[in-house]
């Protein structure tokens, strides 16, 4: 089954966000439309993966230290992304110096139980 390649440029969305984000790639070996190409690799928060405006997670300690000191009212902080783990699944088949390519059907997730998937990959190219 044919998936989308994601460019740099391309529109994310965690759970617990409150905003959209753009994903932020360094200039690399490969390039589509004029734009990088993205890997699984290409996870690192603040880096990568810019923050999400305000969290809501209760599993963020600063939203929970806010929630409880506003008696229980959910009280969003901002959004400090914390990801351990590349995209998954990546390309079945294209890779970059062994490295899978991101597919638009990839996700990860954010320590604060919040799961990132991307929502416009920046290109209408396919792969497997």
């Amino acid at each position: 089954m044919a998936k989308k390649l994601v460019l740099q440029g391309a529109s994310l969305k965690c759970t617990q966000g409150l905003s959209p984000s753009t994903l932020v790639l360094q200039p690399g070996p490969a390039t589509a439309d004029g734009k990088a190409v993205a890997t699984v690799m290409d996870f690192l928060p603040m880096t990568n993966i810019p923050p999400f405006g305000m969290c809501q997670s209760l599993a963020n300690p600063q939203v929970a230290a806010a929630t409880a000191a506003a008696q229980g009212v959910l009280t969003p902080q901002p959004c400090i992304p914390v990801i351990t783990a590349p995209w998954s699944p990546g390309s079945e088949v294209s890779t970059i110096q062994g490295t899978k390519l991101l597919t638009a059907d990839s996700t990860c997730n954010c320590q604060w139980v919040g799961r990132i998937s991307i929502s416009h990959p920046g290109s209408e190219i396919t792969t497997r």
